[in-house]
């Protein structure tokens, strides 16, 4: 297939493009995209500054999105300022990236992630929660105290 051959399509950092971009190969972005990115890798670059929403297999970011990212593997970068809903099969977030919006797992039989499904995702601390609970306890509401009867 002519697609896996060709080279990866570059943004260069003093490129600024209004308009939609899709490509069946990968999209790297390191300038200023006004417009919404279908790809089946992305990686939006450190100084690259994305408005629109992002549809790919493998979307790594490192800049700044603020739009709607949908794809199989999410990774955002310590560098990543995310303003907007993330749809994933896998995601991974460093320590340090930036994320306002709402983070939803979907069914990884819908390709390239075009139908929303799954249950949706939220990190939570659970520093000093119990790791598990014995079958003969009572079960609770998460992070309400429990009470039990001496016998």
């Amino acid at each position: 297939m002519p697609a896996r051959n060709a080279g990866p399509s570059i943004i260069s950092a003093d490129l600024k493009i209004v308009g939609n971009l899709s490509s069946a190969g990968d999209i790297q972005i390191d300038g200023s995209v006004e417009g919404d990115i279908q790809s089946r890798t992305v990686t939006i670059g450190e100084a690259a500054n994305v408005t629109g929403s992002i549809t790919g297999d493998t979307v790594r970011v490192c800049g700044s999105v603020n739009g709607q990212i949908k794809g199989q593997t999410v990774t955002l970068d310590k560098s990543a300022r995310v303003n907007g809903d993330i749809l994933h099969h896998s995601l991974a977030i460093e320590p340090g990236a930036f994320l306002e919006g709402h983070c939803r797992r979907v069914d990884s039989k819908s390709a390239g992630v075009a139908s929303v499904g799954g249950s949706p995702s939220h990190s939570s601390s659970t520093a000093g929660a119990p790791s598990s609970t014995s079958p003969s306890t009572p079960s609770s509401i998460a992070g309400a105290p429990k009470q039990y009867a001496a016998s």
